[in-house]
């Protein structure tokens, strides 16, 4: 898919994974709009964005669980180019045992972590998906000897390793992440006929604004669990990756582990 000139939007893009996948998608040049809650850093983020990507970075406040906010943000990117990539960032972490100190886990927390990280997910996906499915199918530059690949549109999510290293406290997160590691290859076949393609990036421990948080020995204890690069993850790594799932055709209905081939311990 050719970046130049297609719209985008990019779920969580106020912060971390999202801003450094804005970031580098309107440097390619797309027309990009972040999408995030109303309270978050969204409209600052497109700002400095846009100034360094010629205007091209907007920001459309949303909740990912809601469709009606999803549907605008579509409809504003749309109003300068059609959709033709959608990266979802967004997500909650949260920890808890199953049965702790009070009690056992609150259902409603449960709920919530697989409300935002996977329906909202679906609900991203589904409403990109029809806005593309109404796109002219187009062929990018193919590599020498490679065919052109007619296509509509690419959408890229967002799992985690938890999905399949899931530790103590986990659960809620785990099955939120591993529910967005297994609809992807459902989601690739049902979208093909559309000529969408569907890939999903499973981060290791990446350096983002909620690990910035952590104790810098915790920090440093995480990084040294890494194999190689013995480090944490940095945002730009990601975003490097979502560019080239856009742009290399043969990449769909898979899940890719972005870790530094890092296994998650127990705890």
């Amino acid at each position: 898919m050719e970046i130049r000139g297609a719209g985008a939007i990019v779920t969580g893009g106020a912060s971390g994974l999202g801003r450094a996948t804005a970031d580098v998608l309107a440097a390619a040049g797309a027309e990009v709009v972040i999408v995030d809650l109303p309270g978050s850093p969204g409209e600052q983020a497109a700002e400095t964005l846009a100034a360094a990507a010629g205007g091209r970075v907007r920001f459309a406040p949303a909740d990912v669980t809601d469709e009606a906010s999803v549907q605008a943000a579509i409809d504003l990117v749309q109003e300068r180019a059609p959709l033709r990539v959608a990266v979802n960032c967004a997500g909650i972490a949260t920890a808890g045992r199953v049965v702790g100190r009070e009690g056992p886990l609150d259902l409603a927390a449960f709920e919530r972590t697989i409300r935002v990280n996977l329906v909202g997910t679906f609900n991203v996906v589904r409403l990109a998906a029809a806005a593309m499915s109404a796109n002219e199918a187009v062929s990018a530059q193919a590599l020498p000897g490679v065919p052109s690949t007619a296509e509509r549109g690419v959408i890229v999510n967002t799992a985690s390793v938890a999905a399949f290293d899931g530790q103590v406290g986990q659960a809620a997160y785990s099955a939120s992440k591993g529910g967005v590691a297994a609809m992807t290859l459902p989601l690739a076949r049902d979208l093909s006929k559309l000529l969408i393609r569907v890939v999903t990036i499973a981060p290791g421990i990446m350096e983002t604004p909620m690990m910035a948080g952590m104790p810098e020995d915790v920090q440093a204890s995480l990084a040294a669990q890494v194999p190689h690069p013995s480090r944490l993850g940095a945002p730009a790594e990601y975003a490097a990756l979502v560019r080239h799932v856009v742009e290399n055709p043969l990449l769909n209905g898979e899940v890719i582990r972005l870790d530094g081939a890092i296994r998650m311990q127990p705890k």
